[in-house]
C-alpha cells in the first residue's frame, strides 16, 4: 500500500499476519487463473477471477489494483498474508462478478509499481499502464462476457491514485472508481477531469504515509514519493465536476471494534450530473491501509502503517458503491 518498495520487502516478510493457503483454479471456467501477456514488447501479469455460478447476463468487472511494492499473489492471499482483497473474490461468487489482479512494472526500488499522474514522484514505473489495463478489459471481454456499462477500478495507495488515473482519463470506460488510501497528486502530469464520474475515498486521518492534509508521501516524508493533495480538497474536485449537492449526506458506522482507535464516518454527495456521486468514508484513526473487519493485519504492520480499522468491509462497501453506477 506504499510506494516504490518500502512496502515491499519489509512489509511482505515481517508486518502482515499469515492467512491460509488462496482459492485454486477449480476448473476452466471459474476460478483464480494467472496470465502473462505482452503489451508493447514488455511482459506483463495479472491474475483473473471467474465466479463458478455466473448468472445468465453479462458479468461486471472490478480491477482491482495493488498499492506500490505489492504483488498479485499478496492481493489474492496465495503469498500466505492477511489480505482485505481476498473479500472481492467472495463478492465476485455472490453477485456474478469477475474480479482482475493486474500487476504493475517495477519502480525504483524493483518492485511492483503504477504510474499515477505524480508528475513529482521518483520511484514509480514510467509504464503506459492506462493502455496495460484497456487491454486488459478487451483481453477479458473476450474470454467471457463483460457488461461494458458495468466496469470499475479500485485501488490502495499507489494503486488508489491509479484508478483515479483511469477514470479522469478514461471516463466513458469506467462506471465508477474507488480510491483507498490515496488522493489525487498535487503536480499532476495528467490532464484535469473532464467529464463527470462517480468516485469513493475511503481515508484514514491518522495515515502518515498518504497525509490526510495533504502533502509529501511516505513516512518520514520523502520528495522523490511525490505530493498530494488533502482529502478535502480531492473530493471537492470531483464535487465540483459532477456539480453534486452542496451537503452531504452522513452516516456514522457502529463501532465494531473500539480498540482499533476510531471510527468511519460516510458523506455522500449525491445528486450529481447524471446520476454521479461523489463519496468519502473518514476513517477516524485510521492509518494507511484498507478497512476490514476480516482481514486484520498484524500488530507489526500496525507499528509501521498505522491503525487498520475493522468497523466495515472495504471490499464490501466499495461494491455497494459501485452497483449503484452503470455507464
Amino acid at each position: 500500500m506504499r510506494f516504490g518498495g518500502v512496502f515491499g520487502v519489509v512489509l511482505l516478510m515481517l508486518l502482515l499476519g499469515c492467512h491460509g493457503n488462496g482459492p485454486s483454479r477449480n476448473s476452466p471456467e471459474s476460478g483464480l487463473f494467472h496470465e502473462r501477456i505482452e503489451v508493447e514488447g514488455t511482459p506483463r501479469r495479472y491474475a483473473l477471477y471467474l465466479p463458478k455460478n455466473p448468472r445468465n447476463e453479462p458479468l461486471a468487472l472490478v480491477i482491482s489494483l495493488h498499492g506500490g511494492g505489492v504483488t498479485i499473489e499478496d492481493m489474492t492471499g496465495e503469498s500466505g498474508y492477511r489480505s482485505p482483497y481476498r473479500v472481492w473474490m467472495e463478492i465476485a461468487e455472490r453477485e456474478g462478478v469477475a474480479i482482475l489482479f493486474p500487476e504493475g512494472l517495477d519502480g525504483a526500488y524493483g518492485t511492483p509499481t503504477w504510474n499515477d499522474c505524480r508528475g513529482d514522484s521518483l520511484v514509480s514505473s514510467t509504464a503506459d499502464d492506462v493502455a496495460f489495463i484497456e487491454r486488459l478489459i478487451t483481453e477479458v471481454s473476450a474470454r467471457v462476457s463483460v457488461d461494458p456499462g458495468r466496469i470499475y477500478a479500485s485501488g490502495t495507495s499507489n494503486g488508489g491514485m491509479m484508478a483515479l488515473r483511469l477514470g479522469i482519463e478514461r471516463p466513458r470506460l469506467f462506471a465508477a472508481v474507488a480510491a483507498v488510501a490515496a488522493a489525487m497528486p498535487a503536480r499532476s502530469e495528467c490532464p484535469a477531469p473532464y467529464e463527470p464520474l462517480s468516485v469513493l475515498f475511503m481515508n484514514g486521518t491518522a495515515d502518515t504515509h498518504m497525509p490526510y492534509d495533504g502533502g509529501t508521501v511516505s513516512d518520514p516524508p520523502k520528495p522523490e514519493y511525490g505530493t498530494v493533495l488533502s482529502t478535502d480538497d480531492s473530493v471537492a474536485i470531483f464535487t465540483r465536476l459532477d456539480a453534486t449537492a452542496a451537503q452531504p449526506v452522513r452516516y456514522r458506522f457502529a463501532d465494531l471494534d473500539p480498540d482499533d482507535g476510531g471510527i468511519v464516518t460516510r458523506f455522500v454527495y449525491g445528486q450529481g450530473i447524471g446520476g454521479t456521486e461523489v463519496v468519502l468514508y473518514r476513517v477516524e484513526g485510521g492509518g494507511h491501509s484498507a478497512p476490514s473487519i476480516r482481514e486484520r493485519y498484524s500488530a507489526l504492520f500496525e507499528r509501521y502503517f498505522g491503525k487498520q480499522n475493522h468497523d466495515i468491509e472495504m471490499a464490501e462497501e466499495v461494491w455497494s458503491f459501485f452497483k449503484r453506477h452503470r455507464r
